[in-house]
């Protein structure tokens, strides 16, 4: 999130890091400590259910995912966002994970655009109670022990830190 942050104070955007140090702030809350924001993005590393940990299926899981929420008062403006993160997203190499849609008990979240990743998740509360258009990206399946190497190399943060940032920047209307 840092190389994030400054990606985008390079493109001239001001930026406000919200618990990125670790820092408790409940998470229907990380919104609303920069309330005069245009745009939130929420960052993390995707897991998968424990029972395809269980069995051993962790390589079987890539790749990054973005999730939006209908219950967002901006969600068309947010789902353009992530539609322009994951094309970035794309441009800059990365693939889409696209299990959050099988219909299990735990994901089935409607996949808006297969192509670039884009999920609806309406439960989740730093997308549904901020105040500003909001996504959630999921850089990589961290538990994958493959993806966490590649994830953890200094070369590809920078490159999802530019492809976020990009991606983020070019969605918002100036």
């Amino acid at each position: 999130s840092a190389e994030v942050a400054d990606e985008l104070k390079a493109l001239g955007d001001r930026v406000t890091r919200v618990a990125a140090d670790g820092a408790g702030v409940a998470l229907g809350k990380r919104a609303l400590t920069a309330p005069t924001a245009d745009f939130f993005m929420s960052i993390h590393h995707d897991s998968m259910q424990q029972k395809y940990i269980d069995a051993g299926r962790q390589r079987e899981f890539a790749g990054f995912a973005i999730f939006v929420s209908e219950k967002n008062p901006h969600y068309e403006q947010s789902l353009r966002c992530a539609r322009a993160i994951g094309e970035q997203m794309l441009a800059a190499g990365e693939k889409p994970s696209l299990y959050h849609a099988e219909p299990i008990a735990g994901e089935n979240r409607p996949l808006l655009d297969r192509r670039l990743g884009v999920h609806r998740f309406d439960g989740l509360a730093v997308l549904k109670t901020a105040p500003m258009p909001a996504v959630l990206v999921e850089a990589g399946v961290i538990v994958n022990p493959d993806e966490e190497r590649r994830l953890a190399r200094p070369d590809i943060i920078h490159r999802l830190a530019q492809a976020m940032a990009r991606g983020a920047h070019a969605c918002q209307d100036k």
